[in-house]
């Protein structure tokens, strides 16, 4: 048994036993004997964590198939039976490995900074360095204590599968980009904003707006232009992302006037365009025809989309 795979570990001290098993030796050099028997291991009886059952393994002198010579190797091993009754069959976990020193009255821990993932492929998974030899056999340090006694222990944490998520689009290839607006009589309009009908695009149902007179300053001289999600179209708290070309015709030749719109939707109820689109002056100019009509087209180049998880 091997992990095959090089790991990062933190190393710490800590007073709280350990959460999931622990394993008391009482003689430590005939737990040594007793391994030369079993390939260098010492596997303990299976325990429950994170509704998964386990076993904890030990090389009390190393596990040398696994680079671990000169230091205590430990391992879990997750019954394979426990995966294929339960869903889903791949189980992440994090493992953090104790031995305890009396001198300390603490356990030294070490801690894999990686998730692992547990299989019916691959079930077995830990650190082969997990404390030098040296160091654990020196009774100054009190990892052997009353003799010949000693403490292993592990936490696993089972990491739960994602439950919350969401993918976000940007859609280029829009079925029907363009909006065009028509506006009569645009010198008799006393509403201000004047409000077209909503229309759908990329999904939603957008609302365009005009300030005849300005929107920050009511008898201003400024065309203010708006382009606003409808009422009830951002109820899911998502940002949509838009990007679109805004154009004033002219009526006389191609002279058109035209704004590129690039922006986030976050909140109901919020617009974004310009106040000061056009000058009213330059508008009466150039932009109105001889029935003083104002026609306006957006066309819409890129609109995100966002798929999420049920719950969030």
């Amino acid at each position: 048994m091997c992990s095959n795979v090089s790991s990062i570990t933190l190393q710490s001290w800590r007073e709280r036993p350990p959460s999931s098993y622990s394993i008391k030796v009482k003689n430590l050099s005939q737990l040594e004997i007793s391994t030369l028997h079993s390939d260098g291991k010492y596997q303990s009886r299976r325990f429950s964590s994170g509704e998964y059952k386990w076993r904890l393994i030990i090389y009390p002198i190393g596990n040398e198939k696994d680079n671990g010579s000169g230091f205590i190797s430990m391992y879990v091993e997750i019954d394979s039976t426990s995966l294929t009754s339960t869903t889903p069959t791949e189980v992440y976990a994090d493992l953090r490995f104790f031995v305890f020193s009396k001198k300390e009255n603490k356990y030294f821990t070490n801690q894999d900074v990686e998730s692992r993932p547990f299989n019916s492929l691959r079930t077995m998974w830990g650190l082969p360095q997990v404390l030098a030899l040296g160091k654990f056999n020196d009774r100054e340090n009190g990892y052997l204590f009353d003799g010949d006694q000693c403490e292993f222990g592990v936490d696993i944490t089972v990491v739960p599968p994602p439950t919350k998520w969401e993918i976000l689009s940007f859609d280029e290839d829009l079925p029907y980009p363009k909006f065009s607006w028509t506006v009569k009589n645009f010198s008799d309009i006393k509403e201000n904003p004047h409000t077209s009908d909503s229309f759908s695009n990329g999904g939603r149902k957008w609302v365009p707006k005009l300030y005849p007179k300005g929107y920050s300053s009511p008898h201003g001289k400024w065309l203010s232009i708006f382009l606003y999600l409808a009422d009830g179209e951002n109820k899911e708290d998502k940002n949509i992302y838009v990007e679109a070309d805004v154009k004033v015709e002219d009526p006389r030749g191609s002279n058109h006037l035209i704004r590129n719109l690039y922006c986030w939707f976050e909140d109901q109820g919020w617009g974004y365009g310009w106040d000061h689109y056009v000058s009213i002056a330059e508008l009466r100019k150039s932009y109105l025809d001889k029935e003083d009509t104002l026609k306006v087209k957006i066309e819409f180049k890129v609109v995100s989309a966002t798929k999420y998880s049920a719950f969030t």
